[in-house]
């Protein structure tokens, strides 16, 4: 039936695909329809982020879903990665391309801005997890070397935002996704203008604010038009990927923690309000925002970006796959070397092999000679870096966490997801791999068919899936390379 078919919109840092979801009764088919790769282009000595061709892509995503697939979505949605956004003019043109966070653009602007207010205090206000690129320390960035964007610059939106007014020709700000920018307050989910008035920075670019599961209106008539048919509407959703995750995670009660594996690690806690207090800035925990008002209580971990760059390399000689690299590696000698994901030498290098044996030559370890040692390193380091995440989470959860939901492109790593168990002594529940289109896609019916209970929307992801559960093994010798794994992050 017409009614019961959406289209999600998922772009990563990486990729993005455009979604067909089909809602039967209570459970949700998938149908990918169409993929595409995103990559940084470098402009003028800057990176950033051709939105021009990923809206042509969305638009032949949605042309193919119409005219190949004969499918009239009810609604489109978009989600996308958070902090990065564009600037329109007076003219709501934009300007320029939207810059990239892993640009040199703000590698100075978060120690700037600290002199004028301190961490402790813009912590306080906003909850949100301190990392170079925030939207924050972007504009402080731009107002140094690109005054001329933010003076003739009459709207910021986010890339997902900016998307969908593409779209649409309509303005606003999804609270998930403008939750990252360090801009907000998590307590009353609107902006903190005088953060901007205390640095300089314009507040007049700010927009409407508006929640997940809002109907923002039809597309351009001339879209429509092209594609032979009347009406399709957009829905705001998660707009931010890894709120749309989150609401598709197939979880029962509170006692869960949860791990969006992509090329980020999101790990964290789901909040019915923020958690901003001594120990959380300690640990600089991040409150974000979620569907039917949650909070995110999470931490960014450098994810399987450290494999994607390092496959980069690999290919160039001759192409492996991953579950041929993953069955590799499981040959492979445990704790070789070990690395700190987030450690700056791995942010964006030109080498990633290379920043990998550059780190392991720094602390005196051994440096991986194969492509399965590198491999096995990564996969280790990873779950090493999930336990210590997990320790400061049960420190501050106002709830047990019993196990551990992994949700995303990592689910479907066998290695990881049995790692992961095992350096944190508790179950691994892997899957959904597509829960961001998922509950992109789940948030589109929320809309359309009322329903307010995101338990209500998670017992159709439990219809909808299937998961596989990983109980820790070996987890003695996991202690042992847990504590190298603490003094390395504590070296940091």
């Amino acid at each position: 039936m017409i009614n019961t078919q959406y289209l999600a919109f998922d772009i990563g840092a990486g990729s993005g695909r455009a979604i067909v979801g089909t809602l039967d009764g209570c459970q949700v088919t998938l149908q990918e329809i169409h993929r595409f790769p995103n990559e940084m282009v470098l402009r003028n000595g800057h990176y950033h982020w051709d939105v021009n061709r990923l809206f042509e892509e969305l638009l032949q995503g949605l042309t193919l879903c119409v005219k190949k697939h004969n499918i009239i979505p009810v609604s489109i949605g978009i989600d996308t990665w958070g902090v990065d956004f564009g600037l329109l003019d007076g003219n709501d043109q934009l300007i320029g391309l939207p810059f990239a966070y892993r640009d040199s653009l703000t590698d100075e602007a978060m120690e700037q801005v600290f002199k004028a207010i301190r961490p402790k205090e813009l912590y306080s206000k906003t909850g949100i997890q301190f990392m170079r690129f925030n939207s924050l320390f972007q504009l402080w960035a731009m107002k140094k070397k690109f005054p001329n964007q933010l003076l003739n610059s009459s709207k910021m939106l986010f890339m997902p935002d900016l998307l969908g007014y593409l779209f649409t020709g309509l303005a606003f700000s999804e609270y998930t996704v403008a939750s990252t920018s360090q801009l907000l307050n998590p307590k009353t989910r609107n902006w903190y203008p005088d953060l901007l008035i205390r640095l300089g920075l314009p507040i007049h670019i700010l927009d409407d604010i508006i929640e997940p599961g809002t109907q923002v209106g039809s597309l351009k008539p001339e879209i429509l038009s092209n594609l032979g048919i009347d009406k399709i509407s957009l829905v705001a959703v998660g707009a931010h990927d890894t709120a749309s995750a989150i609401a598709a995670i197939p979880a029962e009660g509170n006692n869960w923690a949860y791990i969006s594996s992509g090329t980020w690690s999101l790990m964290g806690i789901e909040t019915d309000s923020p958690i901003i207090n001594e120990t959380s800035f300690k640990y600089l925990f991040t409150n974000e925002g979620g569907v039917g008002k949650k909070t995110r209580f999470l931490k960014n971990i450098t994810g399987l970006w450290l494999l994607q760059e390092c496959k980069k390399i690999w290919d160039q000689k001759e192409e492996l796959s991953y579950s041929k690299l993953i069955d590799q590696c499981k040959k492979v000698k445990p704790f070789l070397s070990l690395i700190d994901p987030d450690d700056p030498l791995f942010m964006n290098p030109e080498n990633m092999p290379e920043a990998i044996s550059e780190y392991c030559r720094r602390t005196g370890q051994a440096v991986p000679e194969t492509i399965p040692e590198f491999g096995r390193c990564i996969f280790e380091s990873l779950a090493l870096k999930y336990r210590i995440v997990l320790d400061q989470l049960k420190e501050v959860s106002p709830h047990p966490i019993e196990k551990i939901h992994m949700i995303g492109g990592g689910s479907l790593n066998t290695l990881l997801c049995q790692f992961t168990a095992d350096a944190t002594g508790l179950p691994v529940i892997a899957g959904p791999a597509e829960a961001t289109a998922l509950g992109n896609i789940l948030v589109q019916i929320a809309c359309h068919q009322g329903i307010s209970s995101l338990d209500t929307l998670r017992a159709y992801s439990m219809n909808s899936v299937k998961t596989i559960t990983y109980l820790p093994k070996n987890t003695k010798s996991w202690e042992k390379a847990a504590v190298k794994m603490v003094r390395f992050e504590g070296a940091r």
